[in-house]
């Protein structure tokens, strides 16, 4: 059975995200291990730890993804947010030990306008001071981004760049976002895109890291460097696009996670079951 699954708040409790994700009728998930808007990390509890196994395996909930705190940027040039981005980040994959996660997903950061080149250099070296730090059991997933000013990791050279500077195995492979690779000027939509683009991916970073797809529709035009989700099949990739990319070959196994809008909370169960007839329809 496919994976698919959408984030989901952790409010009151990380145990309390598995049950907001068996309700959605989903079988992956992906969460905050924390409050994403502050670098102040509060330690789980004893009880919230067991109660989030438990209830994990009794779900059947897997692959479990964290999303790392927004907060990290690892290619800045401030030495200050830098090193707390490593610090936080190492936290992260802490964490991601203690409640069984499989998977980290990180956005490297922002070059702030300074050279992208110089940036992702440094992000190689602070991915490799984290990864020099421990070694965990969960991996850590690179996210495409959408090319928005000073993105240093929105072409599928820029992410096979930085995998192959970090030494050892921290880095487990890449998060595809949908909405962000058709802003960053990748038509997934067009079927001549869908001919070139897994080859591309295949041979930089290799078909068996694609560990997850973010499925988000998009809001801006191709290569417009927006990044703004929009609902699936409301957007400029539409529910064509979308199905012709999530049962494509080498993309037919890779969990699904959705992070469209959630204005109502009609709205996951909407999103959801689109997808589920993409995943059936097997275009």
């Amino acid at each position: 059975m496919r994976r698919l699954g959408v984030h989901t708040s952790i409010a009151g409790g990380l145990h309390l995200s598995l049950e907001r994700a068996q309700a959605l009728g989903c079988n992956t998930l992906q969460i905050f291990s924390h409050n994403p808007r502050g670098w102040a990390v509060k330690r789980i509890s004893g009880e919230d730890l067991s109660a989030f196994k438990s209830l994990r395996v009794g779900f059947d909930i897997s692959p479990v993804f964290i999303h790392s705190s927004y907060l990290i940027n690892v290619a800045s040039k401030d030495f200050l947010l830098r090193g707390k981005s490593i610090e936080l980040l190492t936290i992260e994959m802490i964490r991601a030990d203690a409640i069984g996660a499989d998977y980290v997903v990180l956005h490297t950061g922002s070059s702030a306008g300074q050279d992208e080149s110089d940036a992702r250099r440094r992000a190689i070296d602070a991915l490799n001071q984290v990864a020099r730090s421990g070694r965990w059991k969960a991996g850590l997933l690179l996210e495409n981004t959408a090319g928005e000013r000073g993105d240093i990791s929105s072409r599928v050279e820029d992410l096979a760049e930085i995998i192959k500077g970090v030494d050892g195995p921290l880095i487990s492979g890449v998060c595809f976002d949908t909405c962000h690779a058709y802003a960053a000027g990748y038509n997934i939509g067009e079927e001549r895109t869908m001919k070139t683009l897994p080859l591309d991916l295949e041979k930089q970073i290799g078909a068996d890291r694609i560990k997850l797809i973010h499925l988000n529709d998009s809001k801006g035009d191709i290569g417009s460097r927006i990044d703004r989700h929009e609902h699936i099949g409301l957007g400029r990739i539409g529910m064509k696009g979308l199905c012709r990319f999530i049962n494509y070959g080498p993309f037919r196994n890779i969990p699904l996670i959705l992070e469209t809008p959630k204005k109502q909370e009609a709205d996951d169960p909407m999103n959801l079951a689109k997808v589920r007839k993409m995943i059936r329809t097997k275009q």
